[in-house]
């Protein structure tokens, strides 16, 4: 499998303070990688440096071989993010908000219109089209804005918490359907949790980090988990994290 994500040697200092330090980490195309850590790990930090918001005092990081911070045009299109809120435009309905990132792209109207539907349909908010966000429920919000994640045919998928808000009914519904979206469609998924059961329930591997953002534990878990080895990955990430 080609490499997606590339850090090599990463550092981050802001001032005199180290968020990352001298992180190597390879992220394939079409994986989903939970990235866990305490607060203040440096979470956010590879995130940022991920999409292009910020670059690394040393060392490079490479997206399909690329520099996204100093390329950060060229990844237009690319870099899909879901937020931990949905972050929709109060103004726009369900279907003009999943629009906004193919309009950011100028898809023509039409097709605008067929892909946002389409979507909504497919995660499940079909007739829900022409509402506004203050007639969603928060899990109806979120969907949206994974609709409109989605919609833009972005091949990597950033994460930051996206379900944390949402009550554990609604949050597990989500999940479960989020990672078969992100199956089907091959997209490669990072996906930054503080949560030990959620990083179980949806990564198809699992980094956890400690302060500053360094690999503690880089866990593979196997397809159709058994209780004992879930309890035993929990294990080693709370021994790593009570650190």
């Amino acid at each position: 499998m080609s490499v997606e994500i590339h850090f090599d040697g990463v550092s981050k200092y802001f001032g005199d303070f180290c968020a990352v330090e001298n992180l190597t980490l390879d992220i394939t195309r079409g994986e989903m990688v939970a990235i866990l850590g305490k607060t203040g790990c440096g979470k956010s930090t590879m995130f940022n440096m991920v999409s292009g918001l910020q670059e690394p005092s040393s060392g490079s990081v490479r997206v399909q071989g690329r520099d996204p911070f100093r390329e950060f045009d060229w990844f237009r299109g690319k870099i899909a993010i879901v937020f931990q809120n949905d972050r929709l435009l109060p103004w726009r309905t369900a279907v003009q908000n999943v629009e906004l990132g193919l309009e950011m792209l100028d898809a023509p109207p039409a097709i605008r219109r067929e892909k946002a539907m389409g979507w909504l349909a497919q995660l499940g908010l079909k007739g829900h089209e022409n509402d506004y966000p203050h007639a969603l429920s928060g899990g109806m919000r979120q969907r949206v804005s994974i609709a409109r994640a989605f919609a833009t045919d972005a091949p990597i998928l950033l994460c930051d918490e996206p379900f944390s808000a949402l009550d554990e009914i609604t949050a597990n519904r989500l999940r479960d359907e989020f990672a078969a979206l992100v199956a089907e469609n091959g997209k490669t998924a990072v996906f930054i949790t503080h949560s030990i059961g959620e990083a179980l329930k949806i990564g198809r591997r699992i980094v956890v980090l400690r302060r500053p953002a360094r690999i503690a534990l880089d866990e593979m878990p196997p397809a159709n988990m058994s209780r004992d080895e879930a309890d035993a990955i929990r294990d080693r990430i709370q021994a790593v994290l009570s650190e």
